[in-house]
C-alpha cells in the first residue's frame, strides 16, 4: 500500500499531479476530475485523493466511499509516441453514462 508522505521522509519518491474539478454533486458528494499526471507512481492518483479525504468512488483499498462497486477511475484520454514512427497518438474512450458515470452526463470532456 502507498501513501503520502512528508517531504524527506527517506527512501520517498515525489508524485505530481493537478486536477481540474469539472463537476460537483454536493448532495453525494462527488466530483468529477480532470487530473493530469506528471510523475506516474504506484497508485498516485487513488492515495493522492484520499490523503485529501475525497477518495475515489468504489476505491476499497484507500476510501471506502461506494462500498462494493466498481472503483470510478477511467482514462478517457491516453496520449502515446509511438515507439518506432514518433508520431503522438490519441485515444479516448468514455463509459457508458449508467450507475456511477451517470454524473457524466451533461459534460463535454
Amino acid at each position: 500500500m502507498s501513501k503520502v508522505v512528508k517531504e524527506g521522509t527517506k527512501n520517498a519518491k515525489y508524485a505530481l499531479l493537478d486536477y481540474k474539478v469539472l463537476k460537483y454533486n454536493e448532495e453525494i458528494n462527488l466530483s468529477v476530475l480532470k487530473i493530469n499526471l506528471h510523475t506516474g507512481r504506484h497508485h498516485q492518483i487513488r492515495v493522492q485523493l484520499s490523503s485529501r479525504d475525497h477518495s475515489i468512488y468504489g476505491d476499497q483499498k484507500y476510501g471506502g466511499r461506494g462500498h462494493g462497486k466498481q472503483i470510478a477511475l477511467w482514462a478517457y484520454t491516453l496520449k502515446i509516441v509511438h515507439p518506432i514512427t514518433k508520431e503522438e497518438m490519441t485515444f479516448k474512450s468514455i463509459p457508458e453514462l449508467n450507475g456511477t458515470w451517470k454524473i457524466l452526463e451533461g459534460l463535454e470532456l
